[in-house]
C-alpha cells in the first residue's frame, strides 16, 4: 500500500451521521499495576453517537488518530503503515464529526467498547461508527499502561507498560506452548474448558485474576461519569451493552457475569475467558466471537449461561482481523486472508442483530444464520 494512499474508512451504513468527543475520568482510584506505584488510574474515553446529517453538512471529519499513536502502532506491531505523511497534512479522517450538537430531546440506548491489552482506544472504531449510525451511543474506554498509547485530554500520554506481556504469560515460552495445546485440542465444551482453565491458572493468573478486576472498574467508573453527565444522550433503562476485543471482551464477559442487573447484554470478540470463574453463572444473553484459532479458549461460556448463549466463528480470520487493524496491516499472520470489508460487513451485522434484540429490544430472538464466512451455533441455558 502506498504511502500517499489513504486508509479506506467503511461508509457508516445507518440512517445516521455520527457526532465524537472525549472525556476522562480523574478519580482517586489508587494506581494497582506495578509501573506506576502511589499514582491514581484516570480513564479515557471516547463517545460516538447518533445525529441528524444535515447537522454536520459544514463540519469537518474528526481525525482518525494522532500522530503520536500512528507511531506507537508502527512500532508496537512491526509493520510499516501508511499513515505518516497523511497525519502531518491531516488527510487522515474517519466517517464522525467532532462535537456535532447532539439530537434534542433524543437518547438512545449505551454500549460500553473496551480494547484489548496492548491495543488503543480507538482500535475498533470503523465497527463503533457502524453501530452509532444505527442509533447507538458507544463509549470506548482506554485502559492506561494496558494499551500502546493512552492518551488524555490535559495531553497526559501512557505508554505500554514495559514487561507486561511477559507478566500476563509467565513464563513465557511455556505459558505459550501450554495455550497453543489448548486451540489445537479437541473435545467437548466441558473437556476444553478444563484444559484451559488448568493452564490459565498456572501461567496466567496475573492478567485473568488481577488485571481484569481492574478493567472492570475502569469500565464502571466510564459508565459512571457518563450517566451522571450525559443523561440527556443516553438511555439506560433496559441497561447497558458491554463489548470488546481480546481483554476487553473478557471484561464485557466479566460485567455482564458480575452484574447482570446493569450489563444485560454482551459481546466478546475473540478474548480467552481467564479469570475465576468457579461457581459463577452468566444470566443473560451473550455472544463469543471468535476466529477458528482462539474457539476452544471460551467454552466456560456455554456451561455456566442461565440465558441463552451463542458463539460466531469467522473462517480465514487472525486475532487482529477484529479490529481496525486489518484494514492496514498486509501480514495476513495477524489479521487473516478473509477480505477486510467481508470482515467488517460480517462483524458489524452481527453486532447490529445482537444489540437490536437484546438492547433495543426489536425482536424476540436474534436471526443467526451460518454461511460461508461465519458458522453459529446456539446453546440453550445450561444451568437452570
Amino acid at each position: 500500500m502506498s504511502k500517499k494512499t489513504p486508509v479506506k474508512t467503511p461508509v457508516p451504513t445507518g440512517e445516521y451521521a455520527v457526532g465524537t468527543f472525549t472525556y476522562t475520568v480523574y478519580n482517586d482510584r489508587e494506581e494497582t499495576l506495578y509501573c506506576a506505584p502511589g499514582t491514581k488510574r484516570s480513564i479515557p474515553v471516547r463517545v460516538y453517537y447518533p445525529v441528524y446529517r444535515e447537522s454536520v453538512k459544514d463540519l469537518p471529519k474528526a481525525r482518525y488518530l494522532s500522530k503520536d499513536m500512528v507511531e506507537a502502532i508502527k512500532k508496537n506491531f512491526y509493520v510499516p503503515l501508511n499513515y505518516d505523511k497523511l497525519e502531518q497534512s491531516g488527510e487522515n479522517r474517519s466517517e464522525c464529526y467532532e462535537n456535532a450538537p447532539f439530537i434534542e430531546g433524543s437518547r438512545f440506548p449505551l454500549i460500553l467498547f473496551s480494547h484489548g491489552l496492548g491495543g488503543f482506544r480507538e482500535t475498533n472504531t470503523f465497527l463503533l461508527i457502524e453501530l452509532a449510525s444505527h442509533g447507538y451511543v458507544v463509549a470506548s474506554i482506554g485502559h492506561p499502561y494496558e494499551g500502546i498509547l493512552t492518551e488524555l485530554d490535559d495531553g497526559t500520554k501512557y505508554k505500554l507498560a514495559k514487561g507486561i506481556t511477559s507478566k500476563c504469560y509467565s513464563p513465557m515460552i511455556p505459558a505459550v506452548l501450554a495455550l497453543s495445546k489448548v486451540t489445537r485440542a479437541k473435545g467437548t465444551n466441558e473437556e476444553l474448558w478444563a484444559l484451559f482453565d488448568s493452564v490459565q491458572r498456572k501461567y496466567n493468573r496475573f492478567l485473568g485474576m488481577e488485571r481484569l478486576p481492574e478493567w472492570e472498574l475502569d469500565t464502571k467508573a466510564a459508565f459512571k461519569y457518563l450517566n451522571e453527565n450525559h443523561s440527556d444522550l443516553i438511555d439506560i433503562e433496559s441497561g447497558v451493552g458491554v463489548g470488546g476485543h481480546s481483554m476487553g471482551g473478557l471484561t464485557a464477559f466479566a460485567l455482564c457475569e458480575d452484574e447482570p442487573e446493569t450489563f444485560v447484554c454482551g459481546i466478546n470478540m475473540d478474548g480467552g475467558l481467564f479469570g475465576d470463574h468457579k461457581e459463577k453463572e452468566i444470566d443473560v444473553p451473550f455472544l463469543q466471537l471468535n476466529c477458528d484459532a482462539n474457539k476452544t479458549t471460551v467454552t466456560v461460556a456455554f456451561l455456566i449461561n442461565k440465558a441463552v448463549a451463542y458463539h460466531a466463528v469467522l473462517r480465514d480470520m487472525q486475532h487482529l482481523g477484529f479490529t481496525d487493524l486489518k484494514h492496514v496491516i498486509p501480514m495476513k499472520s495477524m489479521v487473516g486472508g478473509l477480505d477486510p470489508n467481508i470482515a467488517h460487513d460480517t462483524v458489524c451485522r452481527i453486532h447490529l442483530e445482537f444489540f437490536d434484540t437484546y438492547l433495543k429490544k426489536q425482536k424476540d430472538h436474534p436471526s443467526f444464520e451460518s454461511n460461508d464466512v461465519v458458522k453459529f451455533t446456539e446453546y440453550e441455558p445450561a444451568v437452570k
